[in-house]
């Protein structure tokens, strides 16, 4: 049924001017897309509320927009040169290449959904008086499949630690695990594969030198970090912010804009004294939760998944995982970094990155807490959650994006009734008042049935229809999307009943 779900999500999102496939006329280039007019109207959106949850409300929190090349030391000093790579296995027989982790993690989700199944058939066996917790403690089948999870994902955090690439593949063999496309378990060795793009940068051939293609924002910000310590007066703590495209020579790069080679990001370094990095990494953990639960879909989309297996760089970490239709996947990163960034770029650069603290009296290379999404897979999420297939009273069904009005990407159609009697010059006037406060459209094509059908499935939070009684008095029909409730308004009276919904205030509000 999800499957069917995220089938019908993909083909919406091209058929209503959200996604398309890269080089589309060309076959398209493989986990590639570009967004459609009413696609880059939401991710802009969605950029628009990370940027003004995260700097505009935040005094010691400033942005910046880094390059996309960086001299190649960088990258060397962060450690992706050496480390930025995945353990690929490939079906001898499908001719597929696979992330071994990813397999080995399949394997786990389907433990898991077990584990659902178990808990929905006895919740209708026990009714009522269903102890949900109780079972999960108690019911001897679901211990088992737990300490399955429990062993599996320690030897697997165990093998990636140690980079040992046998122990995976010893892992894949012992579970059976077989390919989705042939069904068999004829796999290959486990190697690794590095995820960077490279390119030469200089004016001949002989000349040119390697540079990379960033596979992540971060290092953008950190090297940048006496520049913004002495251009924007900030005071520990603060963070600097980033939204920028970031690339990775995915090799599985699957479910549709989950997982893309070109991506965007929305970073936040927010750097602390030593010693407070645990305050503020849980700080920012309920914080950024706060922020997409403000979007108001269902808080049972969303879930804590705390790293056991740590970066090396890291002394604390977890995921705020999202119900996509696919399953829980990780949509955004909280990491405390420790002061290794920093500390690396000042051993490969020769300049001191410290900061002078007037309270303490002291110098030092402070600690780093990271909040991360991707921009992409926030998009994905808003997607999915605000997708509904609706049976009305009449039989009917309609499909329906219910977003949250400040991030759809119109936020008002003008609709006459009819295109003639002068109904089009009073809608064409109207949506001339309206546009220099909100994105909206015009449509006269079609019956007006279906012209609101079109608007409920881009999202459209207000259809504004002007009839005849509006040349004798001056009001509209306005429709609210996610009740379909009409009422009689005076055009005079539009922009204000319509603004409140429509204010990124009350959203920042909730989410702060």
């Amino acid at each position: 049924m999800s499957e069917d779900i995220f089938k019908k999500i993909t083909s919406h999102a091209k058929e209503y001017g959200f996604i398309f496939p890269s080089s589309e006329i060309y076959d398209g280039l493989s986990a590639v897309y570009d967004y459609g007019p009413n696609g880059v109207q939401l991710k802009n959106n969605i950029k628009e509320y990370w940027w003004k949850a995260m700097v505009q409300i935040h005094e010691n929190i400033v942005g910046i927009d880094a390059a996309i090349f960086m001299h190649p030391k960088v990258w060397k000093a962060s450690g992706h040169v050496d480390a930025f790579h995945d353990p690929m296995i490939d079906n001898k027989d499908s001719k597929k290449r696979y992330r071994a982790d990813n397999l080995i993690e399949g394997y786990i989700e389907k433990l898991q959904q077990k584990i659902e199944k178990e808990v929905k058939k006895a919740s209708k066996r026990f009714g009522e008086n269903f102890d949900k917790e109780k079972f999960l403690s108690e019911s001897p089948r679901v211990q088992k499949y737990k300490n399955q999870i429990r062993e599996i994902e320690n030897r697997l955090n165990n093998a990636l630690e140690k980079q040992d690439l046998k122990a995976l593949k010893e892992l894949i063999d012992e579970l059976e695990i077989t390919d989705p496309v042939s069904g068999t378990r004829n796999w290959t060795e486990v190697k690794y594969f590095n995820l960077m793009f490279d390119t030469r940068m200089g004016a001949t051939s002989e000349s040119a030198s390697t540079v990379y293609l960033r596979p992540e924002t971060a290092q953008g910000i950190f090297v940048n970090f006496n520049n913004v310590l002495k251009t924007s007066r900030v005071k520990i703590p603060f963070g600097i912010a980033q939204i920028g495209k970031a690339f990775r020579n995915e090799i599985i790069a699957r479910q549709f804009i989950f997982r893309m080679r070109e991506f965007e990001q929305m970073e936040m370094q927010f750097f602390v004294r030593p010693g407070q990095e645990m305050k503020w990494f849980e700080h920012w953990k309920n914080k950024r939760l706060q922020w997409h639960l403000a979007l108001g879909f269902d808080k049972n989309f969303y879930r804590f998944h705390d790293h056991e297996q740590l970066a090396h760089y890291a002394n604390a970490a977890t995921d705020i995982e999202f119900k996509f239709p696919f399953g829980f996947k990780e949509l955004e990163g909280i990491h405390s970094r420790t002061d290794f960034d920093l500390k690396m770029h000042e051993q490969y650069s020769g300049k001191k990155l410290r900061y002078f603290d007037p309270e303490t009296q002291e110098t030092y290379i402070p600690y780093v807490i990271e909040t991360s999404i991707g921009l992409d897979r926030m998009f994905l999420a808003v997607l999915s959650a605000s997708y509904q297939i609706e049976k009305l009273d009449d039989g009917s069904e309609r499909i329906v994006l219910k977003l949250p009005p400040v991030l759809a990407p119109n936020k008002v159609a003008i609709l006459p009734l009819v295109k003639k009697d002068g109904l089009k010059e009073l809608a064409t006037e109207i949506f001339d008042n309206l546009k220099w406060e909100y994105q909206t459209v015009y449509d006269d094509k079609d019956a007006i049935g279906r012209r609101y059908r079109r608007q409920d499935a881009i999202g459209t939070p207000f259809c504004i229809t002007v009839d005849h009684q509006t040349k004798d008095d001056q009001t509209v029909t306005l429709r609210y999307r996610d009740s379909m409730k009409q009422e009689r308004v005076p055009v005079e009276r539009l922009s204000e009943i319509i603004k409140d919904k429509l204010h990124f205030k009350h959203l920042l509000q909730s989410s702060h």
